[in-house]
């Protein structure tokens, strides 16, 4: 669905992708499928992957959107906006938290809560650190709880 944007030469938008008011896709940028665009601007050979929402954003040149990657625009108040320039990495189901710019050249680690400014040609990771409890479902008596109360198929 497209209302009142405007899409570019030889862009793609892919199906039940939804470009709300404002939006602006340039020339050769992709959107994924099940991507909402609103009120921003996506630049020029840009893409976004399939899933990710991008409201009140300017997205520079070559930069690459990963999958499931939201950027976080309201605070219950106050809408504020989200800069990306040229040639960025965004990886899979990041959040973005504006208002945010991040810089050119930058990567953003897959996973990640940025929630402040991040450098020209820097790398960001913002996340928690994998813990594995060892035997922690035996510890806790689950796999025999499972096992007593299993699912049944109808």
């Amino acid at each position: 669905m497209v209302e009142n944007s405007k899409i570019e030469t030889l862009a793609t938008i892919g199906p039940f992708a939804h470009l709300r008011p404002g939006s602006v896709v340039g020339s050769k940028a992709k959107i994924g499928n099940f991507v909402e665009i609103k009120n921003s601007t996506v630049g020029a050979n840009t893409k976004v992957s399939h899933l990710s929402y991008i409201g009140d954003s300017q997205l520079g040149k070559d930069v690459n959107i990963g999958a499931g990657t939201i950027t976080c625009n309201y605070d219950g108040k106050k809408k504020y906006r989200t800069v990306i320039k040229d040639n960025v990495f965004v990886g899979s189901g990041t959040e973005i938290v504006a208002p945010v710019t991040v810089g050119e050249n930058a990567f953003i680690g897959a996973g990640s809560t940025i929630t402040v400014d991040v450098p020209d040609d820097a790398l960001a990771i913002a996340r928690g650190k994998q813990r594995n409890i060892h035997q922690w479902v035996n510890k806790k008596g689950l796999r025999q709880k499972a096992m007593e109360h299993p699912t049944s198929e109808k």
